[in-house]
């Protein structure tokens, strides 16, 4: 009869989780063969309402009864038995154990578990180096040490090994592993051999199961030329070991660059003040300035203001990308002698006589476009 497992419990079909726990708990208490010593109908009825608990609380199973298919086989590895129980007394006042936690308990002892085998991949490691100016520019390989977990050479970081096949110690080759709580004894089967009471491996004698052990290594890595400040360098493989045999994680290095004293970076290109004599700045001049590469020559046309700019093309830094190198931006800056004798003096009086003054300051002049109010 379709409906026998609602029947049994005394529920309607379309009854929820909560009334069909509520059911089996109070039938439970009822039929238990611990309540009932000797009463073989009895256990035969617990037996039954254990089956229609277990059908009807599986979304699943429950479906496949009410559309009249077979309740399915129960999988030996969330198979929970039930031994033991004694409902006759209580255990530990208000603090123990109510019957629904203790239910809840080995719902999760006998659910399904994830694959403790699965491999896993490793976790990353993170590392830090600090370059000098010009060796960033340059690039070049730098020697980094990394202390990571590897896979275990023995077991090939499975934590076991093969053996002669024997029987189970955890489960002493029952298949089953019992545990009490209260007065309740559970039956689950035995992770250690799924059930099936035998064991043809035992823990990796060289790292005990761990799967990995410690391991302090040296590597060589590439650096390339133009690496700036707080670049990343990703080296793949050399992170830790996964669990169960997975793959490593990767390493990542941090690039810390220090400042140079001279020159200031703005992506690849180079920027340099560089101070010229008053004279040069009147009538041109060819100077030579500081590159990355050596000295770089600038040609400074008669007539230069101090702070103007002048840009060399290709002399800046090269691009970590590859590619073209940036550009080296020079700015000049006029500096005035220091006068030490009376003829630097009068060769100035009588340049200022010559050039008057009033051409410099003519923006500032009032009604001009570009003078400002001060």
């Amino acid at each position: 009869m379709l409906m026998d497992f609602y029947v049994l419990l005394g529920i309607e079909p379309g009854a929820t989780l909560n009334d069909i726990k509520r059911a089996y708990k109070r039938l439970a208490r009822k039929c238990h063969p611990d309540i009932n010593p000797g009463d073989r109908m009895a256990a035969a009825q617990f037996r039954r309402i254990a089956e229609a608990y277990e059908t009807l609380s599986d979304p699943e199973q429950r479906r496949r009864y009410d559309t009249g298919g077979a309740p399915a086989a129960p999988d030996p590895a969330g198979t929970v038995g039930f031994q033991g129980f004694d409902f006759s007394m209580s255990v530990g006042g208000a603090s123990a154990s109510t019957f629904g936690e203790l239910f809840a308990d080995i719902l999760q002892r006998g659910g399904s578990r994830p694959n403790e085998g699965t491999p896993e991949r490793g976790t990353d490691l993170y590392h830090s180096l600090t370059f000098g100016f010009q060796e960033a520019m340059q690039g070049g390989q730098r020697d980094v040490t990394a202390t990571r977990l590897e896979h275990c050479r023995t077991c090939q970081g499975s934590g076991r090994v093969r053996t002669v096949e024997s029987r189970c110690v955890a489960c002493q080759g029952t298949g089953n592993i019992q545990s009490a709580r209260g007065h309740m004894v559970f039956s689950t089967s035995c992770p250690q051999c799924q059930g099936t009471g035998r064991r043809n491996d035992v823990i990796c004698p060289a790292c005990g199961g761990r799967q990995t052990y410690l391991r302090t290594d040296t590597l060589t890595i590439n650096v390339s030329a133009g690496l700036a400040d707080l670049a990343r360098i990703r080296i793949p493989g050399k992170g830790h070991a996964g669990r169960n045999g997975g793959e490593h994680g990767d390493l990542f290095i941090t690039v810390r660059v220090e400042p140079h004293p001279v020159f200031r970076r703005e992506g690849d290109d180079l920027h340099l003040v560089v101070p010229i004599a008053i004279h040069e700045a009147a009538l041109g001049a060819r100077v030579e300035v500081p590159a990355i590469d050596g000295t770089a020559r600038l040609r400074v046309p008669p007539g230069t203001q101090s702070g103007q700019r002048f840009r060399l093309s290709g002399r800046g830094v090269p691009s970590a990308r590859g590619g073209t190198r940036g550009d080296l931006v020079v700015e000049v800056k006029i500096v005035l002698p220091k006068l030490l004798d009376e003829r630097s003096k009068e060769l100035l009086k009588e340049f200022g006589k010559i050039n008057a003054t009033e051409d410099v300051r003519r923006d500032l002049s009032p009604g001009s476009s570009g003078s400002k109010a001060l």
